[in-house]
C-alpha cells in the first residue's frame, strides 16, 4: 500500500461517520464559519442542509470551502447536488440515513423541495492519527506522512 492509499484508509477510519466540522464559506472576500455534520467517502465529504440556507447561498457564487476542527484541515469546493429523493442521489442518501440516524430524519423534512445535500470534493488536506500526520493532495492522488505529536499548550 502506498502513501496515498494509506492515508485514505485513515481518512475513512476518521471521518466516514458523523463528524463535525467547522465549514468555511465566502461572500464578497468575507468569509462565513459554521459548525456543519459531515460524512466523508471517496473524495468527498457531504453534508445534509437546506437549499436556501446561507451556506448553500455563498456556494453558488464561490464554491470554495475550508473545513477543520481540532489540527484537522481541508480545501476544496462544495456543490448542491440536489435534493435527497433525486435519482442519483439514491445512494449517498441511504447512506447518510444511516450515518446520521439518530438525528435525521428529526431534523430534516424529505418533503420539502428545499432540503438537499452538499458535496464537498476535497482538493487538500492535513490530518493525523496514531503520530502520523498526513498532508494529501486529492486531486493529484499524492500524500505525504511524517511523524506528528499534538505539542500545543493551552494559554489562559
Amino acid at each position: 500500500m502506498n502513501v496515498y492509499e494509506k492515508a485514505i484508509e485513515v481518512m475513512s477510519e476518521l471521518f466516514a461517520k458523523d463528524y463535525q466540522l467547522a465549514m468555511a464559506t465566502v461572500k464578497d472576500n468575507i468569509p462565513s464559519v459554521r459548525f456543519v455534520d459531515t460524512f466523508y467517502e471517496d473524495g468527498s465529504f457531504y453534508v445534509v442542509t437546506y437549499s436556501k440556507s446561507q451556506k448553500v447561498q455563498e456556494l453558488k457564487n464561490n464554491s470554495q470551502v475550508a473545513l477543520c476542527n481540532k489540527l484537522y484541515r481541508f480545501s476544496g469546493n462544495g456543490y448542491n447536488i440536489g435534493h435527497p429523493l433525486l435519482t442519483e442521489n439514491k445512494e449517498i442518501r441511504e447512506k447518510l440515513i444511516k450515518v446520521f440516524e439518530p438525528w435525521y430524519f428529526a431534523h430534516n423534512n424529505e418533503n420539502d423541495e428545499n432540503m438537499c445535500y452538499i458535496r464537498i470534493e476535497l482538493k487538500e488536506g492535513f490530518f493525523y492519527k496514531d503520530g502520523v500526520g498526513y498532508k494529501v493532495n486529492f486531486q493529484q492522488k499524492e500524500a505525504e506522512q511524517f511523524p506528528f505529536d499534538i505539542d500545543i499548550v493551552p494559554v489562559s
